[in-house]
């Protein structure tokens, strides 16, 4: 078993189901919101108004961290992070590409995260991760998502991961 902590990325899907029924269409881009993306670049500042004039609250320094869209308005996306903490983000500095962090919430950094190789909880495990590691979502179906993060490819919980939605079909 291997340890891992590096991303990898893959391409959106949009949710399906009763978590559709939630979403409205994005008023510039028409695309679901609330909605997960994730950050294209190393440094990405999340401001506190939807334009360069205003501060910056954060800067992140992690391509491939998910976050939420949770407004548009002209090139800026309104964001929300596994922390809760929002703000806007210029729209070219966010990817489609979906991601997630394993069990953010955790409080205990040493806990692992069986990665299994099929969709199953009696299923070999491939890999162990830690709490905070960003994977690469390929798809979710029936409560299982299908990761991978460097070359190894599995299947976690997805009520274990914070960029995904419950019960979402990613495909």
């Amino acid at each position: 078993m291997r340890c891992l902590a590096v991303a990898g990325f893959f391409i959106a899907a949009m949710a399906t189901g009763a978590q559709a029924q939630d979403m409205q269409a994005g008023s510039v881009t028409g695309l679901p919101v609330p909605r997960y993306v994730s950050l294209k670049s190393d440094r990405v500042n999340l401001r506190e108004g939807p334009s360069k004039e205003h501060r910056t609250r954060w800067v992140y320094q992690r391509a491939g961290l998910p976050v939420e869209v949770t407004a548009e308005f002209e090139t800026w996306r309104r964001v929300r992070d596994s922390d809760g903490t929002e703000g806007w983000v210029l729209h070219s500095l966010l990817s489609g590409r979906r991601t997630a962090l394993v069990a953010p919430w955790s409080r205990n950094k040493a806990e692992l995260f069986p990665m299994r190789s099929a969709p199953d909880a009696d299923a070999t495990v491939v890999a162990e991760l830690q709490p905070g590691v960003v994977i690469g979502v390929t798809s979710c179906v029936r409560a299982w998502c299908r990761v991978s993060i460097r070359n190894v490819t599995g299947y976690l919980p997805q009520e274990r991961l914070w960029g995904v939605y419950p019960n979402e079909n990613v495909d």
